[in-house]
């Protein structure tokens, strides 16, 4: 069996100033985030990693490697959305911008790009997919953005792209999904603290 430890990294400034949206900028932890990363580290003490991976943008990598205690191994289709024009604003800030962006975007993120210039909600779904059908069974550390990992778990548990927003997966949290050839991916945990 296949199990994963899902987690979207620690707080950074962006997260704490509005909810900017991060994507592509490649900022770091805040303190608060480190602190997150550490508490991670104390409630999954004792499980065995047979692997760690993060995205390779340094909020990612310093999370899994507080978290985990390991050098994580980056991987680019672990990297967060491309969030277009909408970098590095508040979402109150781009929908006054553009609306109609937005309202594109809720209705049908499969077939739209984010912020008009972005990648397509289906874009990311494919990259995910891909990255979680190239591990063998045991179990791993993945360190990831807030955005792809929800479209990605929507995908698998069978929502519609639209509704990704429905899961919640806050700084460090940690969820964990199985895999089993037969039943396809479970979620078995969601947003949780376990300590």
């Amino acid at each position: 069996m296949l199990k994963v430890y899902l987690l979207r990294h620690g707080q950074t400034d962006y997260n704490a100033q509005g909810n900017k949206y991060c994507g592509r900028t490649d900022i770091p932890l805040n303190t608060k985030g480190l602190a997150q990363a550490e508490a991670v580290r104390n409630q999954l003490e004792g499980i065995p990693f047979d692997g760690v991976y993060s995205s390779p943008l340094q909020r990612a990598v310093h999370t899994a490697r507080i978290a985990s205690g390991q050098d994580p191994i980056t991987d680019e289709r672990l990297i967060e959305l491309d969030f277009g024009q909408w970098e590095g604003k508040t979402r109150e800030e781009f929908v006054k911008e553009d609306p109609d962006a937005w309202d594109l975007w809720e209705k049908a993120p499969e077939q739209n790009k984010a912020g008009r210039t972005g990648e397509s909600g289906e874009e990311v779904v494919w990259r995910m997919e891909s990255f979680f059908k190239s591990l063998t069974n045991g179990t791993y550390m993945v360190v990831a953005h807030n955005g792809v990992n929800r479209l990605f778990l929507a995908r698998q548990l069978g929502m519609p792209l639209k509704n990704y927003r429905k899961l919640v997966q806050e700084n460090s949290r940690i969820t964990l999904i199985t895999y089993d050839p037969q039943e396809g991916w479970t979620l078995e945990m969601l947003n949780a603290n376990i300590k």
